[in-house]
């Protein structure tokens, strides 16, 4: 039996705009994530699942329940610890890409190396490997806006990946994308599903949720289908 990587207990988030009227986002969610699925999170606009998606990202934390992420208590973690369990565990892509549109492909790809303190030379290394991992390698020295959308999104997954984290995390990644290189994008997840990566992936669409193989889906902040161990 795989391990539990991502353990979600009771999870409640509530938001106080204004101090005065509570706004319930997420309540009693439970599910369970196994090292090495790939799974979709799907729901309408408003359901809760990017807030959910923020929450196993370790960007935001639930007003109340438990989270573990492997052995480790997520909630019991200051910033740095989060902030370092992020680089570790969690590779992100989404929808807009988040690229710098003055950094070629190359160095946007380095750039969380460059966060953790490596080299130049030895980060661009990494990064022209993780582009040729995506079939990028003749676009290293293409800044954004050279780029098809397909492309900066696989240059996004370059980045996410080259710290080899255990979790790809991924908010509508096929959203600004073309149908031809939305299809590119999931056979690239497939592949580092097949790799041992794994896979969340945040969608309103059903044919996207479609490539995963398991569908979690959440409605009015409560989980409708699918979050019970696989």
């Amino acid at each position: 039996m795989a391990e539990v990587l991502i353990d979600l207990r009771h999870i409640f988030k509530t938001y106080d705009p204004d101090g005065k009227a509570p706004v319930p986002v997420l309540n009693d969610v439970s599910l369970q994530v196994e090292t090495g699925e790939y799974v979709a999170i799907m729901g309408p606009s408003g359901s809760g699942k990017s807030t959910l998606m923020n929450i196993i990202g370790c960007l935001d934390l639930p007003t109340a329940g438990e989270f573990y992420m492997g052995n480790e208590n997520v909630l019991e973690k200051n910033e740095n610890d989060l902030s370092d369990l992020r680089n570790r565990m969690i590779g992100f892509v989404f929808q807009n890409f988040n690229l710098l549109p003055r950094e070629t492909a190359l160095e946007n790809v380095a750039l969380p190396l460059l966060y953790a303190g490596m080299g130049r030379k030895e980060r661009l290394e990494k990064a022209r490997a993780a582009l040729d991992a995506v079939g990028l390698s003749d676009r290293a020295e293409f800044l954004p806006t050279q780029l098809s959308g397909g492309q900066k999104q696989r240059v996004a997954i370059a980045r996410a990946m080259i710290n080899h984290p255990s979790i790809l995390l991924a908010d509508e990644p096929t959203g600004a994308l073309d149908s031809a290189s939305g299809r590119q994008v999931m056979e690239l997840f497939r592949e580092l599903n097949q790799q041992g990566v794994t896979v969340v992936m945040i969608t309103h669409a059903p044919e996207i949720a479609e490539n995963a193989d398991r569908t979690i889906r959440i409605l009015d902040g409560r989980i409708a289908e699918g979050g019970a161990e696989a």
